[in-house]
């Protein structure tokens, strides 16, 4: 918790204070995600609607009464756990291109590695070694583009999950591995490796049976050790491979584990998993919930988000997963967003840290129907000048609308 941080009833705040932290989780109100400054009356009412303590923060906000100021040991994060964090930050990265420059080019390269992957998957599956340094260079072109400009693939990975890729999910997983590892400031050469763990945390599974990989129902005791073994089976084709770097190898051997001990192989908890195994588990996981399954539809990246935050200090690191939200958004871009006015966009940008305040461009008016020309609109720019009138109301299956977002894009 910052120091400059004290904790208030919620009847006891007042307009010109900075709330930092609630007495609940943010997703849980219509409150911006990294906090807010007490503008007007409509925002004191709906803080006491909705909670009964805030944390005000003093160095960015009027500071409370020292009568009204509640002492306790509450801390909702862990001050080590956040300090651990911290100190793999090592660069902090510009967005060097918007997105509608940096589209085009990322859109060939990931067609390229998702073809790369499938090809050294089905090579895999027919016994040969695991070529590396096709995936590396391939990787190293996504990474390139994931420094200019993150916008750009976290939205063709959301374009694209209509698209019938065997092995998208592995693509999709190293995608938000990478965008994860710019959002902590790792060095490139971090990056590299978490990006190149997540396209190969399930090689293990071309040892596997077909026909279990498809199974569609709830598997028995021993298919369930089967289908976990592949864990142990993608540890030894990184190993025979001369070329694979050990935290690679370690991320994938513990990207199953999980923060309370009920992950598997090894039941590793909380920071016995390593650092880039914590990463691992949560990147794997949003793609996964936000992927058609053959047990289970695809959730809105919205929800998945939810869900993550719900698991947070049970599956995964709490310090991890706020710091994964912020990474990837609340509503990422390419997602179809309705506002509080009835009007209907598409997320085209994020905006720094105000992850409930993207950059959207207007597709439909109030009524629903096709605007004659689109309009740009920055919620965050709106919000910083006073104007906190416009806010996203829901996020929207794709295609809602008729609208197919893939040819805003691409």
């Amino acid at each position: 918790m910052n120091l400059s941080e004290v904790k208030i009833r919620t009847n006891t705040v007042r307009i010109g204070m900075f709330v930092s932290r609630l007495d609940r989780p943010w997703l849980e109100t219509p409150f911006s995600l990294q906090g807010f400054h007490v503008r007007n009356p409509d925002q004191l009412q709906q803080l006491t609607k909705f909670c009964r303590h805030v944390f005000v923060d003093t160095s960015r906000g009027e500071a409370p009464d020292p009568r009204f100021v509640v002492h306790d040991d509450h801390q909702e994060l862990d001050p080590q756990a956040v300090a651990e964090i911290e100190e793999l930050r090592d660069t902090d990265y510009e967005q060097q291109t918007e997105i509608r420059e940096e589209i085009g080019q990322a859109s060939q390269t990931y067609d390229s590695l998702n073809q790369d992957i499938s090809q050294v998957m089905t090579d895999l599956r027919h016994g040969k070694k695991l070529d590396l340094d096709r995936l590396s260079e391939g990787v190293a072109l996504m990474i390139d583009s994931i420094m200019r400009c993150p916008d750009a693939f976290a939205c063709l990975t959301d374009l694209k999950r209509k698209d019938v890729y065997s092995y998208r999910h592995s693509l999709g997983t190293s995608v938000w591995a990478a965008t994860f590892g710019r959002h902590l400031g790792l060095n490139r050469g971090s990056i590299e490796r978490l990006a190149l763990g997540g396209l190969l945390l399930d090689v293990g599974k071309t040892r596997i049976p077909v026909e279990l990989l498809n199974h569609a129902e709830q598997l028995s005791e021993d298919a369930l050790k089967t289908l976990q073994s592949h864990v142990q089976h993608s540890v030894d084709i990184l190993s025979e491979t001369s070329a694979a770097d050990d935290k690679v190898i370690e991320m994938v051997a513990t990207h199953h584990e999980r923060f309370d001990g009920n992950g598997y192989p090894a039941g590793l908890r909380g920071r016995e998993i390593p650092m880039f195994g914590r990463i691992a588990g949560i990147v794997d996981t949003y793609d996964a919930l936000t992927s058609e399954r053959l047990y289970a539809k695809a959730m809105s990246p919205h929800s998945a988000v939810n869900l993550l935050y719900e698991w947070r200090g049970v599956e995964y690191q709490s310090e991890l997963v706020e710091q994964f939200i912020q990474a990837v958004g609340i509503f990422p871009t390419g997602t179809l967003v309705e506002l509080n006015s009835g009007e209907v966009g598409v997320v085209i940008s994020l905006n720094g840290i105000r992850r409930l305040q993207p950059k959207l461009m207007l597709l439909l008016d109030e009524n629903k129907q096709p605007l004659e020309e689109f309009v740009e609109l920055d919620l965050k720019e709106r919000f910083e000048a006073g104007d906190d009138s416009i806010t996203i109301k829901r996020g929207l299956p794709p295609s809602s609308y008729g609208l197919d977002t893939e040819n805003l894009f691409l």
